[in-house]
């Protein structure tokens, strides 16, 4: 009987496929070497790629910085020359208002039968006292102050009668306060 050895028939099959087996497992390995040389150069590129953009827009930024600081500049000289020009407008205005309003007083003064003694005005209340031929002449010349444009409003604070016994006339005697222009109420 003849024996046939089958033994390295089936050694060698386990050996080729051991063989096999190892070959694909050093072929992955070189495959994922090579896919992560690729990700790793690929990644490499684009961060030098996006480092060059950051460099020219730090750059660009640079130049618009100065530009920036040139219009913060502007802006605020801007912004000097219109607090220069209110003040003087206001000082403009305010240097006409006195002139003005004593001219509208003078106008409203009905003649011969009204007489001012004092006129005093702070912070835009002005107080006026005199003497009048008679309470209806003291409401005309207060009518004719509300309707200046420097009076604001006009309110009698009061009228007193005095005898003058030489001549036999009897007059008024009024206190009259008003607001001005220039009156602003305090805020708290």
């Amino acid at each position: 009987m003849i024996k046939i050895n089958l033994f390295p028939y089936r050694a060698a099959r386990i050996k080729e496929n051991i063989r096999q087996q190892v070959t694909i497992y050093f072929l992955s390995v070189i495959f994922l070497i090579l896919v992560m040389t690729y990700l790793f150069m690929n990644f490499n590129r684009e961060l030098k790629s996006l480092r060059q953009r950051f460099d020219l827009r730090q750059k660009e930024f640079a130049t618009y910085k100065d530009t920036n600081a040139k219009i913060n500049a502007i802006n605020k000289s801007i912004a000097d020359l219109k607090v220069k020009l209110n003040t003087i407008n206001e000082l403009e205005s305010a240097k006409a208002g006195p002139v003005k309003l004593l001219d509208d007083i003078s106008t409203s003064v009905p003649k011969d039968k009204l007489w001012l003694t004092k006129i005093d005005e702070k912070t835009g209340t002005l107080s006026l006292t005199g003497t009048a031929m008679d309470n209806e002449t003291v409401a005309d010349f207060m009518k004719r102050l509300e309707g200046k444009e420097t009076i604001t409003s006009v309110e009698l604070i009061k009228t007193q009668q005095k005898a003058i016994k030489d001549l036999g006339l009897t007059l008024m005697d009024f206190d009259i306060k008003c607001k001005t222009y220039a009156f602003k109420e305090k805020t708290t």
